[in-house]
């Protein structure tokens, strides 16, 4: 007897199957083995495309015209060239040195306290004579009375300590029409089971970088730096997706 395929039991167990099988697809590199580096070759990666296809040459930045007996080259790579970045599928030195500290206390506070009465004590003689119906306790003396308070307390703090030292290679992957050049650079270092990668990214200007051939983090426009890894270590410091999930939904 074939299973019903349509009964929405069984789609939803299905799609439930599925979307687990995608989580743990991440996972499965390094499943009882240290985990795979990432191809520098694969189809699509922008270090390598740039570095295939450097671009179509630069008129205005040729090297001036040199007879055989000179011994002088207006080249990039003679003795006393410009051995700076400056055209695509350049590789230079990215610098990150991060050391930064925030601190932030907020506190407030706010209360509110309210009274109101309303006595009858006479009009008329009507409260005596209602006092005479009411049962037992009740009287027209006071006959409105109401007391209100509420309070408000609000604390919060944030403090954050950051240092981070690294150094990576970057590709220029393109320049901009207005001269700017577009770097990315990625670095993987394995250890054991774990896979520590480092990810820049940005646009930079070919007048900031140095002699050195390097540039510093805070010089690299729209800077995107990642630092992480992944591997067993990792794994076990990351909540199970069920529980990420949970946090999500739950409103308590």
């Amino acid at each position: 007897m074939t299973p019903d395929t349509t009964h929405p039991p069984f789609r939803t167990a299905a799609a439930l199957a599925l979307a687990l099988a995608l989580a743990g697809c991440g996972r499965g590199d390094h499943l009882g083995k240290a985990p795979d580096f990432s191809e520098t070759r694969e189809l699509g990666n922008p270090e390598h495309v740039a570095m295939l296809f450097p671009g179509l040459p630069d008129t205005a930045e040729r090297p001036m015209a040199t007879t055989d007996s000179s011994l002088w080259s207006g080249g990039q790579r003679s003795l006393f060239g410009d051995r700076r970045a400056a055209r695509r599928g350049d590789i230079l030195t990215v610098v990150i040195e991060i050391d930064e500290k925030a601190e932030i206390s907020n506190k407030s506070s706010r209360a509110r306290s309210g009274s109101e009465s309303l006595s009858l004590p006479g009009l008329f003689g009507l409260p005596q004579r209602a006092d005479r119906k009411l049962p037992e306790g009740a009287s027209m003396d006071e006959a409105v009375s109401l007391n209100s308070s509420s309070r408000s307390d609000g604390d919060g703090s944030v403090r954050r300590n950051e240092k981070l030292t690294l150094r990576v290679a970057a590709t220029v992957t393109e320049i901009l029409p207005n001269g700017v050049l577009a770097i990315s650079g990625s670095q993987e270092v394995r250890v054991n089971y774990e896979l520590r990668e480092l990810l820049v990214s940005g646009f930079v200007r070919p007048e900031d970088v140095s002699r050195r051939n390097e540039i510093t983090y805070d010089k690299i426009a729209s800077a995107r730096v990642s630092y992480g890894g992944r591997g067993q270590i990792s794994d076990m410091q990351q909540p199970r997706y069920g529980q990420q999930m949970l946090d999500i939904v739950l409103p308590f």
